[in-house]
């Protein structure tokens, strides 16, 4: 079984988020999403959700292409995660194309996935606050 792994926030789940997962998804047998913490996100990013992660994972784990969810805690996780949950495949957007390379030394293929152009969290935010 090839497991792929992948990480973020999910806030306001749309499209581009589905399409990544269901890529990510057809990668491997098994995906897991990595979904920062309302924590990790405040203290590490300085992002506000406007969903909770409780309900953020709620929402992950009702999607098809999604097998399991664990939190993200800290940016260091990556290596023992991988490790942990035997994965074949890291996947990210490809706005973090390279910042990830160094898990080629924990024998992971690391693939970077086209973002969905027309879409964002932060376009969404943006456009909500215009109108």
């Amino acid at each position: 079984m090839k497991r792929v792994i992948t990480y973020g926030t999910f806030d306001l789940l749309h499209y581009g988020h589905i399409n990544l997962l269901k890529r990510a998804k057809a990668l491997g047998d098994y995906l897991v999403v990595v979904l920062s913490t309302d924590e990790f996100n405040w203290n590490e990013k300085q992002k506000k959700c406007y969903f909770t992660y409780e309900q953020r994972k709620a929402l992950l784990e009702s999607i098809r292409y999604v097998d399991l969810v664990i939190p993200e805690n800290n940016w260091e996780q990556k290596k023992s995660d991988v490790h942990e949950y035997h994965i074949d495949t890291f996947v990210m957007g490809d706005d973090w194309t390279g910042k990830f390379d160094f898990l080629k030394d924990e024998g992971v293929e690391v693939v970077y996935l086209p973002r969905t152009p027309e879409i964002s969290t932060t376009q969404i935010k943006n456009d909500l606050n215009k109108k």
